[in-house]
């Protein structure tokens, strides 16, 4: 295959939605697997200069994953229809970034910002039934096996990372934009008010998105003689 047909053979399948929403599916699936595998190593509390300030509000901390789906999924459909081209963009960075998150958990060894360490010394089909529990929407949504099975998945904060890419974006279309900055400006207030992570998991969340952001605008610019 020659150099323009390999080009448009990589068009045709980074140009496919229903690909980029596998992508997307199949590697956030594969960080849930990394992330409760964690769980079962004991790892200690840490100090937290923000969180030791804040109270725990108890119906946020409930609620915090319905209220990122609320505050993600929707206005990420808005960018389907918007713009499409930015759409895929968004789907392919967000795959990575569930996978950087992947890497980035068991390096970390971070005990809950919350709560005591209870799932230390899991078995291997509490992990698998809160996974296939997790990756299922449906039980996603109505049950809280997230909420259980997931207290150490801490460095960094995916509620953050995500919805900050959607930011990134959507930044440049005119209601759309100010809609999804309100919205990830809400969820770290959320997560902040939850203590579901340590307030160095929210500062990596920014500095590896936007890093990612770079580099993937890096390469997407023309190359000048």
């Amino acid at each position: 295959m020659d150099e323009p047909q390999a080009k448009r053979a990589q068009r045709a399948w980074s140009d496919s939605v229903l690909l980029a929403l596998v992508w997307r599916y199949a590697t956030h699936a594969a960080m849930v697997g990394v992330a409760l595998l964690n769980e079962r190593r004991a790892a200690p509390a840490l100090p937290d200069l923000v969180l030791d300030h804040l109270p725990r509000v108890e119906w946020i901390a409930q609620h915090n994953y319905h209220l990122w789906v609320v505050c993600y999924v929707p206005l990420a459909l808005w960018l389907w229809r918007r713009d499409r081209p930015m759409f895929l963009r968004f789907l392919w960075l967000g795959g990575v970034l569930s996978l950087l998150r992947a890497a980035c958990l068991p390096l970390t060894g971070l005990g809950p910002a919350w709560g005591p360490d209870a799932n230390a010394g899991a078995s291997a089909e509490q992990l698998w039934n809160a996974w296939l529990a997790i990756v299922n929407p449906l039980t996603a949504l109505t049950g809280d096996a997230a909420h259980v099975a997931l207290t150490k998945d801490l460095f960094f904060s995916g509620h953050v990372a995500s919805t900050f890419l959607l930011w990134l974006a959507a930044r440049h279309l005119p209601r759309l934009g100010p809609a999804a900055l309100a919205a990830h400006a809400l969820v770290v207030v959320s997560v902040f008010l939850s203590h579901l992570h340590y307030t160095i998991d929210v500062v990596g969340a920014y500095a590896i998105t936007y890093a990612l952001w770079c580099w993937a605008e890096r390469r997407r610019a023309p190359v000048r003689a």
